[in-house]
């Protein structure tokens, strides 16, 4: 059998759900806070503001499955895990930290440019 090349516009490439997985909105916020350095889960809910315990801990699973987390549990009582990123993570993590300092330095000009739609529409 023949692999094909990765092809992100290939509806049934593997590397759409890599993409769905890296970009989604606690995907990114993940990786970012990631980044900095490594939290144990409730640090790490505390710094995504807004992300459910639900929400955070499947995240945490995808992004792991993919090899761009790891998970560290010790064996104490209470349970204790880290996270941290991987080489992998590491690496994608700075492209979307990248991304997310962008949208930070140029949200008044998206704000700018959402007033200015809306005021067209409605006159």
């Amino acid at each position: 059998m023949t692999v094909s090349e990765p092809d992100v516009y290939d509806r049934m490439c593997p590397s759409r759900g890599v993409l769905e997985h890296v970009t989604s909105r606690w995907g990114v916020l993940v990786l970012a806070a990631l980044r900095d350095r490594g939290y144990r889960f409730g640090e790490l809910r505390r710094r995504i503001d807004g992300v459910s315990e639900k929400m955070l801990a499947q995240t945490l699973q995808t992004l792991e499955r993919d090899g761009f987390v790891h998970r560290k549990a010790h064996p104490v009582i209470p349970p204790r895990v880290d996270y941290s990123l991987t080489p992998l993570g590491t690496e994608a993590a700075e492209l979307v930290t990248g991304l997310v300092e962008w949208i930070e330095r140029r949200l008044p000009q998206v704000e700018s440019a959402r007033e200015l739609h809306g005021a067209r529409r409605e006159g």
